[in-house]
């Protein structure tokens, strides 16, 4: 079973209010204080990482991908409302909404709606 983080029933509290990386930021940092390891945790909060939003997937046999052309419609296996997975470095880490950037509204977004336990429970 995923663990998950729903932001939406969370309580209110100042954690509540940061973003996974400023916790984990966080929590690297008071382990450096605590055991003096991790001195340099900046070098790896500046790995970058390859995240990626999946709307969906389908799978299709060769023959009808070569008869695929402009205007061709593939669906795929998300419905229209259903969150979409957050995948980075090619495992899953959260789930949200899409949504239209309000300073940009020719670009997509991604509103986080749930945070994936650790290890990646739930990616199946």
């Amino acid at each position: 079973m995923a663990q998950s983080f729903d932001y939406e029933s969370a309580p209110a509290s100042a954690e509540s209010e940061t973003s996974p990386l400023e916790r984990l930021a966080e929590i690297a940092q008071r382990t450096v204080e605590e055991t003096g390891k991790f001195a340099n945790v900046d070098a790896i909060l500046r790995i970058p990482v390859t995240m990626q939003v999946v709307l969906g997937s389908a799978t299709i046999p060769v023959a009808n991908l070569m008869k695929l052309g402009r205007g061709a419609v593939v669906p795929l296996d998300h419905r229209v409302g259903e969150p979409v997975d957050v995948v980075v470095n090619g495992r899953i880490v959260a789930r949200g909404e899409v949504v239209v950037v309000e300073e940009d509204n020719s670009r997509f977004g991604v509103s986080l709606t749930e945070i994936v336990g650790p290890l990646g429970q739930g990616d199946t």
